[in-house]
């Protein structure tokens, strides 16, 4: 494929998501241009997925719980969790349309995704949590159990 027609495929989703790569040491990074569809089955049995969809980069509450994230970046890590902003209003199309049908309209307001390594939302909430509560909900979840078991 050329990389003209790439540019165009990707471009279009290239400006509208930002992604928070959150260990140095994730072998793969997901970037801008990754269609949240490609992410989502890339990270299936691999990563942890949290997506902070809100209508809008400046939207308070996105940017309270990337503070409150950016505290706590090791830990993330750990949990082979990789963060990314989903800014509705800056969807390309077929984003757009992945969001409403699979996520069930996340993003009309501040939303929290937890995606588990098999593929399924953990935990869905329209409010900022604690790092404490997230670390909570993954720290019960039978894959995370056997990650810390063979950490030992």
């Amino acid at each position: 494929m050329s990389t003209s027609l790439l540019c165009r495929l990707f471009l279009p989703s290239l400006i509208g998501l930002s992604t928070l790569a959150l260990s140095s040491a994730t072998p793969r990074k997901p970037t801008p241009a990754e269609p949240l569809a490609t992410l989502l089955k890339e990270s299936k049995w691999q990563k942890r997925v949290l997506l902070l969809c809100a209508p809008t980069a400046t939207d308070e509450k996105l940017t309270r719980q990337k503070q409150l994230l950016e505290l706590v970046r090791p830990a993330l890590a750990a949990r082979d969790l990789v963060v990314r902003d989903v800014i509705v209003r800056e969807l390309s199309a077929a984003d757009e349309q992945y969001v409403r049908q699979k996520l069930a309209g996340a993003g009309t307001s501040f939303t929290l995704l937890l995606i588990g390594k098999d593929g399924g939302v953990k935990r869905r909430e329209t409010e900022p949590i604690t790092p404490k509560s997230l670390f909570a909900t993954i720290d019960v979840m039978p894959m995370r159990q056997q990650e810390m078991r063979g950490q030992r």
